[in-house]
């Protein structure tokens, strides 16, 4: 016994036997394999099925019982390893839908950690609180509810409109929403929800799934005070590839409604394309110009399109209006840039300058007094050519929409221009009549006609003495031919000494 004594294992003391028996059966075979079987069942399921990993070595003289011991501490070092990082995961994820797995760092497999707890689930089975929605199904598939909608119990009658049963089924429903709507584990307890908050819920998640899908940040689509958005960028980059321009240099003004760019005429073939070209890129966003609807419509060339629905259609008519007034002022012969395309809300017109230069806007001039005669003449003499000829009225013009270049006056920025039979078109002229004598009378122009004057001198008409402002008529006139146009004006139009009927047909 001493001799076996000094081969115990270091990592535990054996048992000692509980009876004894004889040398002759120690070394039999089949006392041999009676405790091996013993040990085995002892350790579990986990030793009978060893790690790939690890090579047993079998036959291998004096280390079976070392060997076993250290195999044995392995797997619980394993398991409680495995145990940790599930626990890690479980607060990790929480009770999100997407779930975040760590199998990939685990030791042992699935099976064995499922084998481990069968144990523990057998036992918590008969105190286990099932899913709410697994014994709801359960319940209406047991006792489902025909296509007529209603059923008759022991208990009475119960509809599909009952508020037990389409509260359940609301909360199951509400587990199937998208993953960023955040609901909770609502299985846990019988939950209900009514008609009218599940419908609440389903609309507010629809919203923001629409929402998400939308771009987000609202720079990316709308024309900045000094840069463009993806989408303009990527027209200007194809009028660029087909040769309507050499480059694009930088940006020469800005405006409330425009970013104006500068660059280098193309070679294309079958479009002329000036040397130098401005590109007039309008701006996506309506914040600095809200008052667009007013000058389109009513307008008849957009009237059937416009609506207030789609902004950036808005600013497409808004482009394409600048485009037909300018091909009308050249051709009555005003002097204005010369369409080259028209991209969406990109407009490529002539440059008013040289070199690179912009011409100067009128109120930047510093004029001499036959310089300044000669620039006021041509200002009215072309407000009347756009009046009768052209049969627009500019409806924004100022000093800081006529630009002066080798001693004359160009117009520009006429997209906001009114044909002469809109209904605000006299109010519009007032107005641009206004800008233009207040100009010229602080510039010191002694023959200066009064925006009265000029506003008679442009229509050809004669105004009543009679106290009343010409702002007034104007309007006067304009809500009494709205109503006479919609067959309901209550008094007449004009009366026999009104100036209007001395204006000319259209």
């Amino acid at each position: 016994m001493d001799s076996l004594s000094a081969h115990i294992s270091p990592w535990g003391k054996p048992q000692q036997p509980t009876e004894s028996v004889s040398l002759a059966d120690i070394m039999s075979e089949q006392l041999a394999r009676d405790i091996q079987s013993k040990e085995e069942n002892r350790f579990g399921d986990s030793l009978a099925v060893p790690d790939p990993t690890i090579t047993i070595l079998e036959n291998s003289p004096g280390c079976d019982s070392d060997f076993l011991i250290a195999q044995t501490l392995q797997v619980q070092f394993d398991k409680e390893n495995d145990d940790i990082l599930k626990r890690t995961e479980d607060k990790f994820n929480g009770t999100s839908k997407i779930c975040v797995s760590y199998s990939n760092y685990r030791v042992l497999s699935e099976n064995q950690l499922d084998s481990d707890s069968e144990v523990d689930d057998e036992a918590d089975d008969k105190h286990r609180v099932w899913d709410s929605f697994a014994r709801s199904e359960k319940a209406s598939l047991a006792k489902p509810i025909p296509r007529c909608g209603y059923r008759k119990d022991a208990d009475g009658m119960v509809t599909k409109h009952d508020m037990l049963i389409s509260g359940r089924k609301n909360a199951s429903r509400v587990m199937v929403f998208p993953p960023e709507f955040h609901t909770g584990d609502a299985g846990a307890f019988d939950m209900q929800l009514p008609n009218k908050v599940f419908n609440s819920l389903k609309v507010h998640s629809r919203n923001e799934e629409s929402r998400r899908n939308r771009v987000h940040d609202k720079s990316e689509q709308a024309t900045s005070e000094m840069s463009v958005d993806p989408r303009t960028r990527l027209l200007l980059y194809k009028l660029v590839n087909q040769e309507v321009l050499d480059r694009v240099n930088g940006v020469l003004s800005t405006g409330k409604e425009a970013v104006v760019l500068h660059a280098d005429g193309g070679a294309r073939d079958n479009t002329v394309v000036p040397k130098e070209c401005a590109i007039k890129v309008f701006k996506t966003t309506l914040n600095e110009f809200k008052t667009r609807d007013k000058y389109i419509q009513d307008d008849y060339r957009f009237k059937d399109r416009f609506s207030k629905q789609n902004p950036r259609k808005i600013i497409h008519m808004w482009a394409e209006k600048e485009m037909h007034n300018l091909l009308r002022m050249q051709k009555v012969g005003i002097l204005c840039p010369e369409v080259v395309v028209l991209k969406k809300h990109v407009l490529v017109m002539s440059f008013i300058g040289s070199n690179h230069r912009p011409a100067d806007k009128l109120k930047d001039v510093k004029l001499k007094h036959s310089d300044l005669a000669d620039a006021y003449n041509q200002t009215i003499g072309t407000m009347k050519i756009l009046y009768d000829d052209a049969q627009l009225v500019h409806a924004d013009l100022s000093e800081y929409n006529i630009l002066w270049y080798d001693k004359k006056c160009w117009f520009i920025d006429v997209s906001q221009a009114v044909e002469r039979n809109h209904p605000k078109a006299l109010e519009f002229l007032l107005r641009d009549c206004t800008n233009i004598a207040n100009f010229f009378n602080r510039r010191g122009h002694p023959e200066t006609k009064s925006p009265d004057e000029l506003f008679q001198y442009i229509t050809e008409m004669e105004v009543p003495q009679d106290g009343a402002s010409m702002l007034c008529q104007v309007k006067d006139y304009e809500r009494n031919n709205e109503l006479l146009t919609h067959q309901k004006a209550q008094r007449p139009a004009t009366t026999p000494g009104d100036f209007m009927s001395q204006l000319k047909p259209y």
